[in-house]
């Protein structure tokens, strides 16, 4: 298990899950994380937190105060029907089975099985691994198979996209015709370490350089549909929300 965050020193916060939030203050989104989001965190969820903080890949995990978000998001819209894109080891599919109801359903996909398989033994514990149908594999043909069976149309209440970012404009094409009317879906680290704001010439890192124009490239795409309503919020990464008006 990874130490207690409140317990490290200053400069060590928040390295072991990725510190992504972009408040400029670590002391702000540590007095958000102590007063608001770990207190009322599932034992269930802070066990996953910690496991997945030794795993190299850390930094993909989403943060805590997202799956709080993500959690408070899905009762409020009282989803049953629910996918997700891009499991890791877990952390926001065991937020978003928590607050399904007991018959709920999360249709999963992800390419590495091991990695989901990190988190299972606490997602079981949990009691909720019942309501998980994990798919291993690349999720574009399986959406494709499900457009193409036609009974999927509009039948999903919320869908999370937190995957291959250079495939999100693939993604939404599909998942707009499998998410209901009123429907949300989730894009992931749509404001991608705050480089769609940097000069094309400023340091990045590899990966963050490679995928920030095809972020861009969505952010641009998710602005200027009609068939959604949008709001994208500095939680976590980034996260923006497309409600299906049509």
């Amino acid at each position: 298990m990874a130490t207690n965050q409140t317990e490290q020193p200053q400069a060590l916060r928040h390295q072991e899950v990725g510190h992504k939030s972009l408040l400029q203050s670590d002391d702000l989104y540590q007095y958000i994380l102590e007063t608001s989001v770990y207190p009322r965190e599932p034992q269930a969820m802070k066990e996953l937190r910690e496991i997945t903080a030794n795993h190299p890949w850390n930094l993909m995990t989403t943060s805590a105060d997202e799956g709080q978000f993500l959690g408070m998001l899905l009762k409020l819209i009282n989803a049953k029907n629910t996918m997700e894109i891009g499991v890791f080891t877990g952390y926001s599919l065991l937020a978003t089975a928590l607050a399904l109801p007991e018959d709920g359903k999360i249709l999963a996909m992800d390419i590495n099985r091991e990695n989901y398989e990190i988190g299972l033994p606490v997602i079981e514990k949990a009691g909720v691994a019942h309501k998980i149908e994990f798919k291993e594999g690349p999720a574009l043909p399986v959406l494709d198979q499900m457009i193409e069976d036609g009974k999927y149309h509009g039948t999903y209440d919320f869908i999370f996209v937190d995957a291959d970012k250079d495939n999100y404009i693939n993604y939404h094409k599909r998942l707009l015709d499998l998410v209901k009317v009123g429907g949300l879906i989730g894009y992931d680290n749509t404001l991608w370490n705050g480089s769609v704001v940097a000069p094309p010439d400023a340091p990045m890192r590899k990966y963050v350089r490679y995928y920030r124009d095809f972020v861009l490239e969505l952010n641009k795409a998710l602005a200027a549909d009609p068939r959604i309503e949008i709001c994208q919020l500095p939680v976590g990464d980034g996260i923006t929300l497309c409600r299906r008006i049509s």
